[in-house]
C-alpha cells in the first residue's frame, strides 16, 4: 500500500515577534480523521502555531501545505475557505442573535429573486446541523440563553456548515462540566469517523492521553517530542514540556489558626476560614459556589455581611472588601487585569496609596517591590514595562496574584485559579497558594476539578443549590465519591 503525505502539513515554520523567537523550524502535520493533540507550557509556541494554521499570522519562514499544494493564507478568510476552522476559548459568536442566525452569519440563505432572508430555510439548516451533534435546541432561542457547552456545540455546527476539513480546538473543556465533556468527546469521535481532522490544544494532559491519536509537545518554540497513542503517559508529556519532572505542592495537615473570615449571611459554622488554611469550595454548575466568593468580595445586588477577624462588617462594593484585606481573583483573569497596561502598573494599582512619599509616588520603592514579586513568583519575562497582554496565561495569572501580595492582603478568594494554565505554571501557583497560607493568610478556592482541591486544600466544602452539604478535612481523607454525592452528582 503506497504511503501518502498527510493532507495538512506545516514544514519548517519559524516566526519572530521583535526579539522573541516564538517558533523555530516547527514541523507539524495532521492525518485524515486524526486527532492530533498539541501541548506545551504557556509561551511554548502553541498559540502562534495555531494562529499561523488559521491565517491570523503569516510565518517568517516555512510552508503550509494542503493535499501537497502550497498555501499562502493572507487572513483567516483564506484558511476558512481552505476548510481550516478554529474554535478559540472565547467563542466567536453573537450572544444577542438566535442560534439559527449565528449559524447563518457569513452565508445567510436568501429568498430567490429577493434580497430577504429565508428564515424558514435558515431554521431548517440549523436543525439539520445541530441534530448531527445530538443537540436539538429551538433554533430561534437567543444564544445567550444557552450554557457555554451548548454555545460550543453551536460553534462546532458552524464549522461543519462551512465544510470544515481541519478543526482546531483551543482548550475546549476548560469551562465544561463532566457530562458536557463526555458529550463533546462523543461529538469529536463522530467527526473523526466522518473524516474530519482535529488539532486539540489542551493543558489537561489526562484528556490528551485518552483522546490523542498522536501528541506533539512544544518547548521554547521547538518540537520537543511527537508520540503515537499508547506510547506516552502524563509523566512523559510533563517531562517533554518542561525538561524535568514537576513536583506537586501538597497541603500539610492543618494547624488551625483563628477564624479570620466568616460568611455571616450563610448558615452558622458553614463558611469559616481560618488563618493558615486553604479551604476548597466544590460544586456543580449552578451550585452557588462561585456566588459565595463574589458575595464575600462585595459583588452582587445585596450588601455582604462578614466577620473579619471577629468584627462584623457590612459592605456592598469591592473597594470595601479590599480595605479589609480581602483580595479576589475571578475565573476570567482578564477581569482582574488592564491588558494594555504594563506588568508593573497592574501589580501596583491596588497599592499606590501606600507607596507614596509625601504627595508623590515613591518610584524607587515601587520598582523594588515589583522586581521582588516578579522574582518570587517567577513572572516571565522579567520585563516590568512589558504590556501584560503580551504574557502567557500562566504568567498573567501570577500577575493577578502579585497585585494582591503587593497589597499585603490577609485573605485570598480564588475562583478557578489554574484554569487554562499549563502544568508547570499550575504547580507554581499551587506552591504560591500554600506559601501564602503558611505565612498566616487564609485562602478560599473554588475549582471544578476535585483532584486539584484534594491536592491543594486543608478542608473541602461541597455545595448544592447554595447550601453547604458537606465539609471534609484532609485528616479524615478526601473521599471524591462522597464529595461528588454531596454536590448533587
Amino acid at each position: 500500500m503506497p504511503v501518502t503525505d498527510p493532507p495538512f502539513q506545516a514544514r519548517a515554520i519559524s516566526k519572530r515577534f521583535g526579539a522573541t523567537l516564538a517558533l523555530d523550524g516547527i514541523n507539524f502535520d495532521v492525518q485524515l480523521g486524526e486527532l492530533h493533540a498539541l501541548v506545551g507550557e504557556n509561551g511554548a509556541g502553541k498559540s502562534t502555531l495555531v494562529r499561523i494554521l488559521s491565517g491570523v499570522h503569516r510565518p517568517d519562514r516555512g510552508d503550509i501545505l494542503l493535499d501537497g499544494m502550497l498555501c499562502d493564507f493572507k487572513n483567516p478568510r483564506d484558511a476558512i475557505a481552505a476548510g481550516i476552522l478554529t474554535i478559540p476559548q472565547e467563542l466567536r459568536l453573537v450572544p444577542s442573535l438566535s442560534v439559527a442566525e449565528n449559524l447563518a452569519l457569513g452565508d445567510p440563505p436568501v429568498r430567490r429573486g429577493l434580497p430577504r432572508l429565508n428564515r424558514t430555510r435558515m431554521r431548517e439548516e440549523a436543525r439539520r446541523r445541530l441534530v448531527q451533534l445530538d443537540f436539538e435546541p429551538d433554533p430561534d432561542i437567543r444564544l445567550d440563553r444557552l450554557s457555554f457547552a451548548e454555545r460550543q456545540l453551536v460553534a462546532i455546527a458552524k464549522a461543519l456548515q462551512r465544510r470544515c476539513r481541519l478543526l482546531i480546538l483551543d482548550e475546549p473543556t476548560a469551562a465544561l462540566q463532566t457530562h458536557e465533556i463526555d458529550r463533546l468527546f462523543a461529538v469529536l469521535a463522530r467527526m473523526k469517523s466522518e473524516g474530519t481532522s482535529i488539532v486539540y490544544v489542551s493543558h489537561r494532559l489526562d484528556e490528551v492521553v485518552a483522546l490523542g491519536d498522536r501528541c506533539t509537545v512544544l518547548r521554547d518554540g521547538r518540537v520537543a517530542a511527537t508520540s503515537r497513542r499508547g506510547t506516552f503517559k502524563v509523566a512523559d508529556l510533563v517531562k517533554a514540556m518542561t525538561g524535568r519532572a514537576i513536583a506537586q505542592a501538597e497541603g500539610d495537615t492543618l494547624v488551625e489558626g483563628e477564624v479570620i473570615l466568616e460568611d455571616a449571611d450563610n448558615r452558622p459554622d458553614s463558611m469559616r476560614l481560618h488563618a493558615k488554611e486553604v479551604l476548597g469550595l466544590a460544586g456543580l454548575l449552578g451550585s452557588g459556589s462561585a456566588n459565595v466568593l463574589r458575595r464575600l468580595f462585595g459583588i452582587g445586588s445585596t450588601p455582604s455581611t462578614v466577620r473579619r477577624n471577629g468584627a462584623l462588617q457590612r459592605f456592598a462594593i469591592p473597594r470595601a472588601a479590599v480595605s479589609l484585606g480581602i483580595g479576589f481573583v475571578p475565573d476570567e483573569r482578564r477581569l482582574s487585569l488592564f491588558m494594555n497596561l504594563s506588568v508593573r502598573d497592574n501589580i501596583l494599582l491596588p497599592s499606590l496609596n501606600g507607596l507614596k512619599r509625601g504627595m508623590r509616588i515613591d518610584r524607587e520603592r515601587c520598582d523594588r517591590l515589583v522586581g521582588q514579586l516578579m522574582e518570587e513568583l517567577d513572572i516571565r519575562p522579567r520585563q516590568p514595562n512589558l504590556r501584560v497582554a503580551a504574557l502567557s496565561g500562566g504568567n498573567q495569572q501570577k500577575v493577578v496574584l502579585a497585585k494582591w501580595l503587593a497589597r499585603a492582603v490577609g485573605v485570598l478568594l480564588l475562583d478557578e485559579p489554574t484554569q487554562g494554565v499549563d502544568i508547570a505554571a499550575k504547580a507554581q501557583i499551587h506552591a504560591l497558594i500554600r506559601d501564602f497560607a503558611r505565612r498566616g493568610g487564609g485562602v478560599m478556592v473554588r475549582s471544578s476539578e476535585l483532584p486539584e482541591l484534594a491536592l491543594l486544600c486543608d478542608s473541602i466544602q461541597a455545595l448544592h443549590r447554595g447550601r453547604v452539604t458537606e465539609r471534609v478535612r484532609r485528616a479524615e481523607g478526601f473521599d471524591e465519591k462522597r464529595l461528588h454525592t454531596a454536590m448533587g452528582g
